[in-house]
């Protein structure tokens, strides 16, 4: 019953999905770039992963996210707030953290989302 979507590291799942809830996570692809170049990258992947389960980003319902230096944090939101658009409807609730990540990276997104 569980459907889980292979990543590319060891020990780990990108996304799971259970009956109608969908959970992914991701980072930038390219970590040579800025907080909000990192940030669009993690949300467009986060958007594929939804997509691969059935589902997609206006069904998201839980969001954290993860920040290597919160002074930046108005440049993710800048993106962020681009992303999801100006419908209240479609805005998950957010936590967002600052936390030591690992190598380049500035910014890990993670989501639970209703399928479609």
């Amino acid at each position: 019953m569980i459907e889980r979507k292979r990543g590319i590291y060891q020990g780990r799942n990108k996304s799971s999905a259970y009956k109608d809830l969908v959970w992914t996570v991701a980072t930038a692809s390219d970590t040579s770039l800025d907080l909000a170049g990192q940030t669009q990258l993690a949300l467009d992947t986060i958007q594929a992963n939804l997509v691969e389960l059935g589902s997609d980003k206006t069904r998201i319902v839980s969001a954290q996210v993860y920040i290597a230096d919160m002074k930046q944090k108005p440049a993710m939101d800048k993106v962020w707030c681009a992303w999801f658009g100006d419908d209240p409807a479609h805005w998950p609730q957010r936590a967002c953290l600052g936390v030591a990540l690992e190598g380049d990276v500035l910014v890990e997104i993670a989501v639970t989302a209703v399928r479609c």
